[in-house]
């Protein structure tokens, strides 16, 4: 048993939780995982199709069955639908989750949601300007800018508005290929539209539309997103913090945020540091509270404030069988519903707050912007309340926990570098850095958990690629101490050189899943500095151990910003030569990027590395 959990993750605290969970008979992932064994191989390939209900059909690789669906869908049209399908529901996670972001903006200038204030006032003047927004008033020029925001999920004219964003030569190719995003749920309703029985039937048609889709998304939605976030909660600034399984405290009541956006958890961050909170919970037994993440809410709250973050993905059942949780908060995306039994058999309380997700065996306290404070307060005392319940007998913390430096927005990276791209730039050409590298994405039971994680970034850093993160591969490296400027001991001469002068780690976190378009802006801001497109920079992207629906739509929207991008699982394609031909080569003649798929993190190092100096060359840079 100890053997094959070792093959599981390489994470030392998981390890540990997964014996604990198998000691107790408790099911896991990773359990599910292994009954799910052999895997149904048609969809793998991606050739089945169930979007009307003459089918299910699909189509047989080998040439021996049917090679067509019965309304005379190819494998090729049926591969491209279903990718498409994929790249919609990720960009309606990202779009609805801005959407949210903005109409608390807007409730909170209208004195509707009071628990929520502007903290940059700086940021939000810029981005009114991008607007084109300049009377204020008494907020009115605030109150005009989050209309406009809305105005851009249902645009009927023109285009997504922060797709100017993109260096000029970029917008060019989205034009002449028909790509550049009009609204961002119009594309998202178009992709359903498509993929309808008897509509879109070819397969580059199609993807085009896919690319529209998410460059809506990554340079739309979930631009949107990070910047109200960061006028509403703050832009975050580098603060240490520390991650791991190891975070949770034996003596205070533990509280788990979990999902993906900051509306509810920067409520319950406020509230338990509440003095009275604090005072309830020592009336109970407890020394304290102690609020920690996991996924993409984890690192919202551990980059604006030092939140501990207690795992990633794969982690979130472990943090229940640790038998320390008093409560865990969730709100959308990337939750197991296996949370709520697994709670059960612990005195956790689950406790689901958005009113678009429900789960079994879950305590139901759902959130709304107007009460946000009180909510919070109750669900912190819940939490508290539930202190004295927990079974020390079965409370099993792992000492695993790591120290990391987080919060390297935009803006922090610019003023570490004296407000301008130039010295990046600089130590671009001098070599002293070889390119960056966006290393990002979701945990996945397929892939040994943070295996592809840390030895891609680990690779990539000793060949003196600087690496920018976020989401479950931030904490993947925040785990392994990839975050602490310490790490640059791991990365080559030049590299090393460049983060001791600054004092920073040579693998950067920039946030959640919707920050990737933090990573945007800087790739942009680079590009337009030295008079070139983004796909003509020695930079790259990859997405190790990714599972979602929205990494989808985030890779079709890095590919289509020009970024070539490394993928560690493989996407549902195979099943279509010409589909599979397209992603990972034809679409570099159309937008100067494609997808490369390499399971191996030592060899996708490989290719991300002669791609970077294969750019290198191309701009007359030493390689």
């Amino acid at each position: 048993m100890a053997n094959k959990t070792a093959t599981e993750s390489i994470d030392p605290a998981t390890t540990k939780m997964l014996l604990e969970a198998r000691r107790a008979g408790l099911e896991t992932v990773w359990d599910r995982f292994n009954k799910q064994q052999p895997q149904c191989g048609f969809g793998q390939l991606g050739i089945c199709c169930r979007n009307c209900n003459m089918g299910p059909c699909r189509i047989d690789p080998f040439g021996d069955g049917p090679d067509k669906g019965v309304c005379g869908a190819t494998a090729d049209i049926i591969v491209a639908r279903n990718l498409l399908r994929m790249i919609a529901a990720g960009a309606a996670a990202h779009a609805d989750h801005a959407r949210d972001a903005v109409i608390v903006f807007k409730e909170a200038l209208e004195g509707r949601a009071r628990s929520y204030q502007i903290r940059d006032e700086a940021k939000l003047r810029e981005l009114a300007a991008e607007y084109n927004i300049s009377s204020w008033g008494e907020q009115g020029g605030a109150a005009d800018l989050a209309n406009a925001l809305l105005s851009d999920f249902g645009r009927q004219e023109g285009y997504v508005t922060l797709t100017r964003r993109a260096p000029e030569k970029r917008r060019k190719i989205w034009e002449s290929l028909g790509i550049s995003p009009r609204g961002i749920d119009r594309e998202i309703v178009e992709c359903m539209h498509r993929t309808h029985m008897g509509v879109d039937n070819d397969p580059l048609h199609i993807l085009q539309h896919g690319l529209r889709t998410s460059i809506a998304d990554g340079w739309g939605s979930s631009m949107i997103a990070t910047e109200v976030q960061d006028i509403l909660f703050g832009t975050p600034s580098p603060r240490r913090s520390e991650a791991n399984l190891g975070v949770l405290k034996e003596d205070e009541v533990n509280i788990i945020v979990h999902g993906h956006e900051p509306i509810l958890s920067e409520m319950i961050v406020e509230a338990a540091s509440d003095p009275e909170m604090i005072k309830l919970a020592k009336s109970v037994g407890a020394n304290g509270i102690n609020v920690a993440g996991i996924c993409c809410t984890g690192n919202e709250v551990l980059m604006r404030h030092g939140i501990p973050v207690a795992g990633n993905f794969l982690q979130q059942e472990l943090a229940v069988i640790t038998g320390a949780v008093e409560a865990m908060v969730v709100d959308v995306q990337c939750i197991m519903p296996s949370l709520g039994g697994l709670a059960a058999c612990y005195h956790t309380k689950f406790i689901s707050t958005s009113p678009k997700a429900e789960f079994p065996g879950a305590l139901r306290m759902e959130f709304s912007e107007e009460r946000a404070a009180e909510i919070a307060r109750e669900i912190v005392r819940t939490a508290v309340e539930n202190y004295p319940k927990r079974d020390r007998g079965r409370v099993l913390i792992p000492r695993e926990r790591s120290e990391c430096m987080v919060g390297f927005s935009v803006e922090a990276i610019l003023k570490a570098l004296g407000g301008t791209p130039q010295p990046l730039i600089d130590a671009i050409v001098n070599g002293s850095i070889k390119g960056i590298a966006a290393v990002v994405g979701c945990n996945n039971p397929k892939v040994p958990h943070d295996h592809g994680h840390v030895n891609l970034v680990r690779e990539l850093i000793r060949n003196n690629v600087l690496v920018v993160t976020t989401g479950c591969n931030a904490i993947a490296c925040a785990k392994a101490g990839l975050l602490r400027p310490a790490a640059a001991k791991e990365a080559g001469d030049g590299l090393r050189g460049v983060c001791e002068s600054l004092g920073v780690p040579p693998v950067l976190h920039m946030g959640s899943c919707v920050d990737i378009s933090r990573i945007l802006v800087v790739a942009a801001a680079i590009a337009n500095k030295l008079g070139v497109d983004i796909s003509d920079l020695p930079v790259a992207g990859a997405a190790p151990e990714w599972m979602s629906e929205k990494a989808v739509s985030i890779g079709a929207y890095v590919v289509a910003s020009g970024v070539f991008t490394v993928l560690g699982t493989v996407p549902p394609v195979l099943g279509s030569p010409v589909v599979t031909r397209i992603l990972t080569k034809d679409l570099g003649d159309a937008v100067g990027a494609t997808f490369a798929v390499e399971p191996d993190p030592f060899k996708a190092s490989k290719l991300i590395i002669e791609h970077i100096e294969s750019k290198r060359r191309a701009l007359g840079l030493k390689v």
